[in-house]
């Protein structure tokens, strides 16, 4: 949530929300700027030129937007090379 624009503070509200406990945006920006060098890393790795199989699978969730509950997707490609090791190739 963070990387799309969220605040920790509505993080914060959002944890509290679904899961009735309360975790301090300190602690939701810490979590942010240890997580956050691993992500683009993944992100920027070079792919294999080729996979064996492609899986495509989604994960639907419902998220408040504009005052509405609303029911996203985010849609997965799960890659296997060539050793028979899955890659995440994009969500």
């Amino acid at each position: 949530m963070y990387v799309k624009g969220v605040t920790t503070g509505d993080i914060e509200a959002h944890i509290q929300d679904i899961y009735g406990i309360s975790v301090p945006d300190s602690i939701i920006s810490w979590i942010t700027d240890k997580i956050l060098p691993i992500v683009k890393n993944c992100r920027q790795r070079p792919l294999e030129s080729i996979y064996i199989v492609v899986f495509l699978d989604a994960i639907h969730f419902h998220v408040r937007s504009e005052g509405q509950i609303v029911k996203k997707a985010v849609y997965i490609a799960i890659g296997v090379n060539l050793d028979g090791r899955k890659d995440i190739l994009g969500m």
